[in-house]
């Protein structure tokens, strides 16, 4: 990708040590600040953004950047109101997680004939027509292929029927259930124990949502055995729906994400496992990725962080969780 202008424009920002760029609550800055780093997020309610967010902004500090780091709410409106809100403001680059991988595009191309590099962080945006100077993200759809071997493994010599609970407006959820498809198609067509993915819900990426996906799903398909929901709030969601029916000895979940709440429930049991990502990882990779643009290097198109499987023996050796809990001990089946 061309990118001379663009790196010019961010050169001369930084040379120039921007003023006047007040940063928003959520946001930090420095005496001698080297320009503003604009951050608008998917949603700072999921902990798996707010780390992202916190990290960001900390390296940016470390570097003597100031940030922005704003919700988008999963609105891409209120989204595109708050990139205008950053090329107004003349941010030496900007970083997204898209609500919307289409319905951003308008505003990444203003972005772009502002002179304003455009990052992605977590969900990518592969749209043609827009100049991203590089995305770092959760390599999803390898991860989606993972958490399809942990339902294979899960459900065990007798296969059976699995339901998908989906975020589909987001590009790193689409990913990550065409891994879990293409495993599970690989696994059948080599004579494993069938497994039929016999619906997909829209789980919203939410408890409440994924709760009633799975209560839908439960009404459906009776004889379900598993469920792949694309994070731990659906997974949240679906196992309060499994306990509320009785079936929560029946079905199997796996989940997607590894944030707290969610590998203290495959602690306990709740969920089977989870390709754990790694936020902190992307808010610092996607500062050094400033940096060494604004040094002239070109970047690849994508920066992919691979996911661990985690599982409930990988709960009982976790640190985190012994601290939590004050014991990994007498945990749930």
């Amino acid at each position: 990708m061309s990118h001379p202008a663009v790196s010019m424009a961010l050169l001369s920002l930084l040379a120039a040590g921007l003023t006047g760029c007040e940063s928003q609550p959520s946001s930090s800055a420095t005496p001698t600040s080297r320009g503003l780093i604009g951050v608008s997020l998917l949603t700072l309610d999921n902990p798996f953004f707010k780390v992202i967010g916190d990290t960001i902004t900390a390296e940016a500090e470390a570097q003597q950047f100031s940030t922005s780091v704003v919700s988008a709410d999963k609105d891409p409106s209120r989204q595109a109101h708050q990139i205008k809100d950053f090329i107004v403001r003349k941010a030496a680059a900007i970083v997204l997680s898209p609500c919307d991988s289409r319905t951003v595009v308008p505003v990444i191309r203003e972005a772009n004939l502002a002179g304003i590099p455009v990052f992605t962080v977590d969900i990518p945006c592969h749209e043609p027509g827009v100049q991203i100077v590089t995305q770092v993200a959760t390599d999803n759809e390898g991860g989606g292929r993972k958490a399809a071997e942990a339902m294979i493994e899960a459900i065990g010599a007798e296969g059976g029927r699995v339901a998908i609970l989906h975020f589909k407006q987001a590009e790193s959820c689409r990913l990550r259930v065409r891994g879990f498809r293409d495993v599970i198609r690989q696994h059948n067509v080599a004579g494993g124990p069938p497994v039929e993915i016999v619906t997909e819900l829209e789980s919203g990426g939410a408890k409440d949502i994924g709760f009633k996906a799975m209560e839908d799903a439960l009404q459906a398909w009776p004889d379900l055995r598993g469920v792949f929901a694309i994070n731990d709030p659906a997974a949240l969601g679906a196992r309060a729906a499994l306990e509320k029916a009785g079936r929560d000895d029946q079905v199997v979940i796996v989940g997607f994400d590894g944030q707290p709440e969610g590998k203290q429930a495959i602690l306990e049991g709740k969920i089977y496992a989870d390709p754990i990502q790694f936020p902190d990882r992307m808010g610092e990779q996607v500062v050094q990725a400033i940096i060494r643009w604004s040094r002239g290097e070109t970047l690849p198109s994508q920066l992919l962080i691979p996911t661990s499987l985690y599982r409930r023996a990988d709960a009982l050796a976790d640190p985190a969780l012994a601290d939590a809990t004050g014991s990994t001990t007498g945990a749930g089946p």
